[in-house]
């Protein structure tokens, strides 16, 4: 089998000129890994298996983590109310929100990229400029005085700026900052000595540069597209092979109990037909059985796929610098190992 797939892989590789990493596993047992394309193209710096990798809104599940070991030591619970959480003012907001409702994309509170106004993510930064957005409280201003946009529970509809919300929860229950939190309760737990939350404006090094490639052949970097520092919402670096210490911590419940593992992977919202959201992951089922367990990220410049299997027991992660193409790697690898 690692043969042909890495030949199916290859193939595809080439058709999309996909730019990344992508390492899969089977009960710790490499059936493929492989890197193409450049860290930095100007320099024809390769992409390695050790590469750190933007992972946009892959890393929901890391907030959804931390709030889970809150609610075990008893700090919190997934009942417990917005309004009983923070001081920041949300003057229109629903008083009924809970934290269950901020992790399931189901509270209903505004979102500061609404994807029904804006086509385009990079449109947010023109009157807030990227470069300002270095801390979570820095975003409010973008959704905090706004309208409800339905009554909490009422139905999915993915939210970044809740997940900006369960940051600031974290903070202030656990008097640490966001990302200085994760480093310690989640990297450091589940060994992935490689991954944090770096500013794009100090970028350590093995970490690859996003592009944003245009049809005329030409291309620039995303240096100005994202927020500079990334947060609860999205905008980790991890490697590929961190990514899948990850599914090994969660799933062998180094990060959370069994119990809490479960409620955080149990399908609480169905977004349509089998696709389902735990707590900050998506689920889906074939024949009303689990599949796989799986995140997705996506910014200009990066591009990001992560699975588990239950049933096979098989983890992978495909990450890439470049805007698409995670995908069609994720679909093929999956065609050849159903």
């Amino acid at each position: 089998m690692g043969t042909d797939l890495r030949e199916h892989i290859e193939r595809i590789q080439k058709e999309i000129d996909f730019s990344g990493s992508i390492l899969i596993k089977q009960r710790r047992q490499i059936l493929a890994k492989s890197s193409y394309g450049y860290a930095n193209r100007a320099d024809k710096v390769e992409n390695e298996i050790r590469t750190r990798y933007g992972i946009a809104s892959g890393c929901k599940i890391f907030t959804a983590v931390a709030i889970s070991q809150l609610v075990e030591e008893g700090k919190l619970s997934f009942d417990t109310k917005l309004k009983e959480c923070l001081d920041s003012s949300f003057p229109n907001f629903d008083e009924s929100i809970t934290i269950h409702h901020l992790l399931t994309h189901t509270s209903g509170i505004p979102d500061y990229f609404d994807e029904e106004i804006m086509d385009d993510f990079e449109e947010l930064w023109i009157e807030s400029p990227m470069y300002h957005m270095r801390s979570l409280s820095d975003f409010l201003p973008l959704f905090q005085q706004a309208q409800m946009k339905f009554s909490p529970g009422e139905k999915f509809h993915y939210n970044n700026a809740g997940f900006i919300v369960l940051g600031l929860i974290i903070e202030k229950v656990s008097g640490l900052e966001f990302k200085d939190y994760v480093q310690k309760h989640i990297f450091e737990k589940a060994e992935m000595t490689d991954s944090g939350y770096f500013a794009l404006d100090s970028l350590p090094g093995k970490t690859a540069i996003g592009y944003i490639d245009h049809e005329d052949g030409t291309w620039r970097t995303n240096m100005y597209s994202l927020p500079i520092q990334g947060g609860s919402d999205g905008g980790a670096f991890v490697t590929v092979g961190d990514m899948l210490k990850f599914w090994e911590a969660l799933t062998n419940h180094v990060l959370l109990s069994e119990s809490l593992t479960k409620t955080l992977l149990t399908p609480h919202v169905q977004e349509q037909a089998d696709d389902f959201y735990g707590y900050g992951v998506w689920i889906k089922k074939k024949d009303d059985t689990i599949f796989k367990y799986h995140l997705m990220g996506y910014d200009p410049g990066v591009c990001f796929h992560s699975a588990y299997y239950p049933e096979t027991d098989i983890q992978l992660a495909v990450c890439a610098n470049i805007s698409s193409g995670a995908y069609k790697i994720l679909n093929e690898i999956e065609k050849q190992l159903s």
